[in-house]
């Protein structure tokens, strides 16, 4: 059975950017006959904001987007974190140092540093564990339903990443791999932003020994600054929009018809029609 699901970050309230992900996974699972289930990700409690969950998810029924099942909260899942990073302990390593220190090399293809590995081999004279890192080797490929071929060598891409931070927060990459396999998700649905970590995604499933579930990225929305929407960015609340006008831009913004008509877009659906860039205004 098709599972999928919708994740959002509860750091304020869905805007037009999250709508267009949620819909897209939506519309997926529904069209399939499947399941559609949603997650808060909010392990990163600093940058959340009180109350930004739960309007999220009046947002969703308000427009119709009902899930299955209960919401779950990545906030209450920590244990099967911490079980995940110690059967990863044959390849991970302790690092110490900061981001400062890492600035200074390359750029990775989503604008992160490459990390260089200069805890790799054991912590140099005079630091101190902080983070914990995976070790990384070799290429990853897959094909994205809607990017096409991907490829990302990931000792030059990315460099080997964290599991777990220096503050001792576990990290989304390892977070999102544990809860998808946990729930069963078989297909992953969500903004092209995103595309690039699907490399080290996929690399933790290997490791974990958890299926890979197939990958659709739409492409990210962005404000005429080409910056993407987010509450940083100023990006408007799908509330101040009304609900029509919400769905029918959005379901524009997909490449499909556009209608508030979630059983008739159901029907006409096709996911071949998404657009195959990474962003649109």
């Amino acid at each position: 059975m098709y599972v999928g699901r919708f994740a959002p970050s509860p750091t304020g309230p869905l805007h037009f950017g999250s709508l267009v992900a949620a819909l897209a996974s939506y519309m997926e699972a529904r069209h399939a006959k499947g399941k559609w289930l949603v997650r808060m990700e909010d392990l990163d409690r600093p940058r959340e904001q009180p109350g930004a969950a739960e309007a999220i998810l009046r947002t969703l029924d308000g427009l119709g987007l009902h899930w299955d099942g209960a919401v779950e909260y990545q906030s209450r899942r920590v244990a099967l974190y911490r079980d995940a990073l110690d059967c990863l302990k044959a390849h991970t390593y302790p690092c110490g140092c900061t981001r400062s220190e890492i600035a200074d090399s390359a750029l990775a293809l989503d604008g992160a540093p490459v990390y260089g590995g200069t805890c790799r081999n054991g912590l140099p004279p005079g630091k101190t564990a902080r983070a914990v890192r995976l070790r990384v080797e070799g290429e990853i490929r897959f094909v994205d339903r809607a990017q096409g071929p991907q490829v990302q060598r990931l000792e030059r891409d990315v460099g080997d990443f964290v599991l777990r931070r220096a503050d001792g927060q576990f990290a989304y990459q390892l977070a999102v791999v544990v809860d998808d396999a946990r729930q069963g998700i078989t297909d992953v649905v969500r903004g092209a932003d995103l595309l690039d970590s699907t490399a080290r995604q996929i690399y933790l499933q290997q490791r974990l020994g958890y299926p890979m579930p197939r990958y659709l990225h739409v492409p990210a929305a962005v404000n005429a600054a080409g910056e993407k929407l987010s509450k940083q960015t100023g990006a408007e609340p799908v509330d101040a929009l009304g609900r029509g006008e919400a769905l029918r831009r959005a379901f524009t913004f997909l490449g499909q018809a556009p209608t508030d008509d979630l059983d008739e877009a159901v029907r006409r659906w096709d996911a071949s029609r998404i657009p195959s860039r990474r962003i649109a205004s």
